[in-house]
């Protein structure tokens, strides 16, 4: 494409080079197009990574690599048949055209695809569709911004096509168009270098100069790249000098020393040179300023080139620091630094057109940096919402708005809320448009008919879209409503709107109701608020004491006798009919409670009615023994030893050959102590002495710095510690691993790992989650809870993240593999993780995080829906809901005062070590809950679970647990 005319100069030459001639004048035709091909694509390759100052050498058809190519051109054509080449070619076009239709065809469903027009691109301009690839260029060049590479690979096309002042001219708009996208330092060195090649026509010193100027402001303070800029500009005057030029060089070189760059003190020797006379003081004073200031910004400089792209963090510290110093030309530039690199951050281009909009505010500048923002991150609605008050804060026209609205309803947002924000901030501003002490005009009118337009796009385009609604406390239309009321005096419209808000689900919601009595109360009549009042007492069903008590109210201090009767007879018929209610959903909730006790105790009947049986099979020898040990099972365990039982999993395998009561083992090495079987009362005392001699495992709180706490380990791993040794000192000198025993001696499933160096234990954190024999091992800091309750460790982000997929319905067979393969189609993916339960096998859920917000926004689009080996998945972006906090113990307060005992479960409900300290036959659920609002009604009859059950010993629980 960019040299169509080189291939054809050197056609002679290849040909007269080539071997022998094939036998028909046919072969030998297709063997020349073949070389064609080869010597074109050749050549084409070499021009594009050409640069700098071998433009001028294209221009005049010269090429050092020319000569190579046609070498390479015919030594791979000598090599292998003219048929091979042409077969392989064609079908490699083939497979390009067919390829070019797919990336058009997809541009037109969703213009916004990103990779989709670089692929395009990469295509058209392989194949050299010279006209193809400059409107796709120019296509996406409209909707989004082009990075540094982009810009430079269209520019070296385009000069080298260039002959005539006409195309010099359609490059300099190029040009233009580019340095606007970003501050680009290469991007102005080449500006200035071509501008150079222009000088001969008419005003083109006064261009070069120009270029050169605009160059500095913009990049010229830049510490690491603009001192480039800089000696270009000096080379270029000091190539012209003449006698009335010197003092612009001097000028040149006294502006750049007094701006701290990098290298300094070799411009300053250079001048010292180049000046005849002798340097002014203050000169030498702005340059040792600049290299005093040149030290303060070193650290910031130094680490963003010790750190990896996209260096979001150092570049925040930097915008913090020169944020404080307050040049406005410096944090200017420093911004537009970091968005070179973070370009798709929404976070960002805020911060920077929040400080333009309430500091500089330049037009030009502000309204520039709000544009690029849009077309670098569309799909961020507070980013179009900063848009359009920026444009109404600077007086622009009202179609140039109006436009910027429209882009932003097409820009593809990814929350059904997104589109009611975007359509509130458009409304906002034509209300402000509006003079209200006119009856009716223009402006009126064109916001009631976009109000009527919000309404049917939400209902029609984003409902169908996200299938929710995206505005279910009717905003919109309450705002309508309130203009219309207070501004212009429409109650009756008002009034309309608030019936359509009503039977759109909200009349069972109290505040819905007492906005609308407040907007009666305040622009309409009594008969009205009293009209909206008796409907909220009939309709509302989360607060219906409220609303009968502001019916109550305002009769009270309006109404007459007939009206007050009235109220109250209402209120009172709807009260008893919600406590009925409240008291049929409390009997219903305590029957299956009851229903699930009585299931309990069917299985704990089964349990003993299968041990009898087993018991009548075994042999009469063996009856005492087994009943002894029953009795020491159920009497001599102590209390710790439960727990541990119930967390037996899968993974939990007790050692072989072990007798259960009468044996008890302390450690893993330790030998088997025989213990006679006492009766039942002394068994307490016994299990008490036991585990008192226990040896403990000490733990030094003061250690936790340099400790972590390892847990969900298999409980059959044997010697956990000197299998766990290798594992953990990878990260460091392990001092001590320190496994916990259960009183018999089994593997508890956790252990402590104290660790030399407090990085080594930092490191070892990152072992959380790795598969050890079948199970994910969860690695934490080791805190004590008793005294930090609150703490809680949870390595994955509980908020929305719109760069993270969250993918539920996966077959449990779909690998990390198979699901990333179908994932990087849409976009790069950063990481994916499937999520497992505490034994490691999956649940059929996947979390995918994308580079940016927009990939993800794509692939939700594609994905939801999909099958996946005869599974139907569905996608949605990442926004986990508020985990629960359980309820603290005050708030189970039954109406009459007393605690009715409840287990408290965690946030995800009862867990399987949990115990239950009262026995299942005394809980009894609260048949009368307390009321959301007002005093609860008391309950008819007392029932036997407020009254205080009397004080049992231990023994007595045990008869009960025992009892058939």
């Amino acid at each position: 494409m960019a040299t169509a005319a080189a291939p054809s100069a050197s056609e002679p030459e290849a040909e007269s080079k080539v071997g022998p001639k094939t036998e028909g004048e046919e072969d030998e035709a297709k063997a020349a197009r073949t070389r064609r091909k080869v010597l074109s694509r050749a050549v084409t390759a070499a021009t594009y990574k050409t640069t700098g100052t071998e433009w001028d050498q294209q221009e005049e058809g010269v090429s050092e690599s020319d000569g190579d190519d046609e070498e390479y051109a015919m030594a791979s054509s000598g090599d292998s048949s003219p048929e091979e080449y042409e077969w392989e070619y064609d079908e490699e076009e083939e497979k390009n055209q067919l390829e070019i239709e797919r990336l058009e065809e997809q541009l037109s469903i969703n213009v916004y695809d990103y990779n989709c027009h670089v692929d395009l691109i990469r295509l058209l301009r392989l194949e050299g569709e010279l006209t193809k690839v400059r409107m796709a260029r120019q296509k996406m060049s409209e909707i989004f911004p082009l990075t540094e590479e982009l810009w430079l690979e269209w520019l070296h096309d385009e000069i080298s096509m260039a002959q005539d002042g006409l195309d010099r001219e359609h490059v300099y708009e190029l040009f233009e168009k580019a340095v606007k996208d970003y501050i680009c330092p290469n991007i102005w060195l080449e500006y200035g270098q071509y501008s150079v090649g222009g000088i001969g026509q008419k005003g083109g010193l006064e261009k070069v100069r120009s270029v050169f100027e605009r160059a500095l402001s913009s990049v010229g303070l830049h510490m690491t790249k603009g001192l480039a800029i800089w000696e270009a500009y000096r080379e270029f005057e000091s190539a012209i000098v003449e006698a009335a030029r010197l003092e612009k060089v001097h000028s040149l070189f006294r502006r750049q020393l007094a701006i701290p760059l990098y290298d300094m003190e070799a411009t300053f020797a250079e001048y010292e040179e180049w000046s005849e006379d002798p340097i002014p003081e203050s000169v030498i004073q702005n340059y040792n300023k600049a290299l005093k200031q040149l030290e303060k910004y070193k650290p910031y400089e130094e680490a963003l080139l010790q750190a990896e792209a996209p260096r979001l963090a150092e570049y925040q510290a930097y915008i913090d620091f020169e944020m404080k110093i307050g040049d406005p030309a410096r944090i200017q530039l420093i911004f537009e630094r970091a968005l070179v690199e973070n370009c798709l951050v929404p976070d960002l281009w805020i911060r920077y057109s929040q400080y333009l909009d309430r500091q500089l505010k330049v037009k030009d500048l502000v309204l520039s940096v709000h544009n690029r923002a849009v077309r670098n991150c569309p799909w961020t609605v507070a980013l179009w919402s900063r848009y359009l008050l920026a444009l109404e804060r600077h007086g622009v026209d009202h179609p140039v708005i109006s436009v910027t609205f429209e882009k932003a309803l097409n820009a593809g947002f990814i929350q059904a809320t997104d589109y009611v924000e975007i359509w509130q901030a458009y409304l906002d501003y034509l209300r402000r448009r509006v003079d209200f002490k006119q009856d009716s005009s223009k402006e009126l009118e064109e916001l009631r008919a976009t109000f009527t337009r919000a309404l049917e796009y939400l209902k029609q385009e984003v409902e169908e879209r996200f299938n929710e609604s995206g505005d279910p406390s009717c905003m919109i239309m309450q705002n309508w409503a309130r203009i219309e009321a207070r501004l212009c005096s429409n109650m009756q419209k008002a009034r309309e709107l608030w019936d359509s808000i009503m039977t759109k689900g909200n009349a069972k919601y109290a505040n819905m109701w007492l906005e609308y009595y407040n907007l009666e109360r305040a622009h309409g009549d009594t008969q009205h608020c009293r009209k909206a009042l008796h409907r909220a007492v009939q309709c509302t069903s989360d607060y219906p004491e409220h609303v009968c008590e502001v019916l109550l109210t305002m009769e009270r201090t309006e109404g007459t006798l007939e009206d007050w009767d009235i109220a109250v007879q209402k209120t009172e018929t709807r009260l008893a009919r919600v406590n009925e209610q409240r008291m049929k959903a409390a009997e219903k909730e305590a029957a299956l409670a009851q229903q699930e006790e009585e299931k309990v105790e069917q299985r704990k009947r089964a349990r003993a009615e299968k041990k009898a049986l087993k018991k009548k099979k075994k042999p009469r020898g063996a009856d005492k023994h087994r009943a002894d040990e029953e009795d020491e099972k159920e009497w001599g365990a102590d209390e710790e030893e439960q727990p541990s039982k119930r967390r037996r999993t899968e993974n939990s395998v007790p050692p072989s050959g072990e007798t259960r009561g009468a044996e008890v083992e302390i450690g893993p090495a330790e030998r088997h102590a025989s213990v006679n079987v006492d009766p039942p009362s002394k068994q307490k005392d016994k299990a008490a002495a036991l585990k008192r001699d226990m040896p403990k495992v000490p733990h030094d709180s003061s250690k936790d710095s340099i400790t972590v706490f390892v847990s969900n380990l298999p409980y059959s791993m044997g010697e956990p510690d000197v299998k766990l040794k290798p594992l953990f000192e990878a990260c460091g000198e392990v001092v001590e691993i320190r496994p916990i025993f259960s009183n018999r001696g089994d593997f508890r499933g956790y252990c402590y790992v104290e660790f030399k160096e407090e990085k080594s234990a930092l490191q070892a954190l990152e072992l959380d989650r790795k598969n050890v024999e079948g199970r994910p091992m969860f690695v934490s800091p080791c805190v004590d809870k008793s005294k930090n309750p609150d703490f809680k460790v949870f390595r994955y982000s509980t908020a929305l993240e719109k760069h993270k997929l969250f993918i539920s319905g996966l077959p449990f067979s779909c690998t990390k593999e198979e699901l990333e393969e179908i994932c990087k189609t849409h976009g790069t993916v950063k990481d994916l993780r499937l999520v497992t339960n505490r034994a490691g096998k999956p649940k059929g859920l996947a979390y995918v995080e994308y580079e940016n917000e927009s990939q993800a926004s794509q692939a939700v689009l594609k994905m939801d829906g999909m099958t996946i080996k005869e599974n139907v998945i569905k996608v949605a972006i990442s926004n986990p809901p508020q985990r629960k906090v359980p309820e603290k113990p005050e708030s189970r307060k039954a109406p009459g005062g007393s605690m009715v005992p409840r287990q408290l479960y965690g946030a995800r409900g009862k867990g399987r070590t949990q115990l239950s300290l009262l026995p299942r036959a005394l809980q009894r659920p609260s048949a009368t809950p307390q009321a959301e609002n007002g005093p609860a009604p008391r309950p008819a009859v007392t029932t036997s679970a407020t009254t205080e059950a009397p004080k049992m010993s231990n023994a007595d629980f045990a008869k009960l647990l025992l009892r058939k």
